[in-house]
């Protein structure tokens, strides 16, 4: 395949998934609550990054913002530091990648220095998307932790026998039970884009393969073919005249 055509691919792959990584970064539904089986469903609440939302029946959002480090968990402050670092390399390797294109002519750059760029820009998009497929894959996996640990205590508590074991199937994660959150909308844009910019670093860098291989000086090969002898040579005719002279004597 051309480079240019794995250039320009790579680039907007690239494009793509850093711009899908800042959006996820920045949407507050990472977790939205789980209204199954929910009896009362005029609060709609989601969490995200930076902000833990609340909507009710007539419209009206309130958010709280998450500010802090040391109050919350690890895992959490690691997926933030994930998700930072991925939309970080993604825009770096954009940028990077614009230079590296062989449409763009700049004076005084050889293709060798461009091939690099391109290398350089596949390496920063493939960091950046492995970042932001782990840090929505941590998040996923607090996500499905604390529903199974929810499922679990409002089994407990609304699950015993005679009469709450009946009301506990109907109600389990409803009215006074702990509530629980399933998978929002911007984890799926997360892993969507660490996808993406996976793929867009992959093609940069086979890209640079093709760059190195087109810049590779080629010398036409030399055939060599020996001058054939059509006229004898005076040598040869003095040295068989000398004997045909010594025949005669």
């Amino acid at each position: 395949m051309a480079p240019s055509v794995l250039q320009n691919g790579g680039f907007i792959l690239g494009l793509i998934g850093a711009a899908a990584l800042i959006a996820a970064t920045a949407m507050n539904k990472w977790s939205v609550k789980d209204r199954q089986g929910d009896v009362v469903t005029s609060i709609y609440t989601y969490k995200g990054l930076w902000q833990d939302c609340e909507t009710t029946s007539s419209g009206l959002t309130e958010c709280r913002p998450l500010y802090g480090i040391l109050g919350f968990s690890g895992s959490f402050q690691a997926v933030r530091a994930l998700m930072i670092v991925g939309l970080v390399l993604g825009v770096l390797g954009a940028l990077i990648s614009v230079f590296s294109l062989k449409c763009l002519t700049m004076n005084s750059m050889e293709d060798t220095s461009k091939a690099k760029m391109s290398l350089t820009a596949g390496i920063l998009f493939i960091i950046g998307g492995v970042c932001g497929i782990a840090g929505a894959s941590i998040y996923a996996n607090q996500i499905v932790s604390s529903f199974r640990m929810g499922a679990y205590n409002n089994y407990n508590n609304y699950g015993g026998g005679g009469m709450g074991g009946g009301m506990g199937g109907g109600m389990g994660g409803g009215m006074g039970g702990i509530p629980t959150y399933t998978f929002g909308p911007a984890l799926f844009v997360a892993w969507i884009g660490g996808g993406v910019l996976l793929i867009g670093g992959i093609l940069k860098s086979l890209a640079f393969r093709e760059m190195l291989k087109d810049d590779k000086p080629s010398y036409p090969g030399v055939v060599y073919k020996p001058q054939s002898r059509t006229k004898t040579d005076p040598d040869v005719r003095h040295s068989e005249g000398g004997k045909k002279e010594q025949n005669y004597v």
